[in-house]
């Protein structure tokens, strides 16, 4: 396995990891499967100090990471956001860890100064992942989502680069 820049062709593989995601699970409160074209236009926009990352084993994309804006206002432009989604059939193998340390370097070379993780739907895993890579919870927003007809908590994790 290796982490590498998310390209073009990574495009695909990406949008179905995602999407099962969307609709199997509490890890994104995204309601709506994204199209090709949404993916496409997500994928143009994680380029630079933003970058998409693939995990990817004999061509096979296992799982991506991304880092966003934490919020739009100029204040807040030395924080940024991660995001990990891992293959169902290869999560505990390593790859999400892999995701996130690759995202850790490039927020730091990137010269971001905080990374939150924002990790939705009492996801214990990605918790865990997160702690395990130096976040720290700093909060939790109670039922602030609502997806199949649960009110949902968002944990909020921190780690200073």
């Amino acid at each position: 396995m290796h982490i590498r820049l998310a390209g073009p062709s990574d495009a695909e593989p990406i949008r179905s990891l995602y999407n099962a995601e969307v609709v199997g699970s509490t890890a994104t409160f995204d309601l709506v499967p994204r199209t090709a074209e949404e993916q496409a236009v997500w994928l143009a926009g994680h380029q630079g100090p933003y970058p998409a990352v693939v995990a990817v084993d004999n061509d096979l994309v296992l799982g991506f990471g991304s880092l966003s804006a934490y919020r739009d206002r100029p204040s807040y432009a030395t924080t940024v956001e991660n995001s990990v989604y891992v293959d169902a059939s290869h999560r505990g193998s390593g790859v999400g860890r892999s995701l996130l340390e690759e995202l850790i370097t490039l927020a730091d070379q990137h010269g971001f100064h905080s990374m939150i993780a924002r990790i939705g739907g009492d996801n214990v895993a990605s918790i865990g992942l997160h702690a395990a890579c130096g976040f720290e919870l700093v909060g939790v927003e109670r039922e602030i989502g609502r997806k199949f007809n649960r009110w949902l908590d968002v944990s909020v994790l921190q780690r200073m680069l």
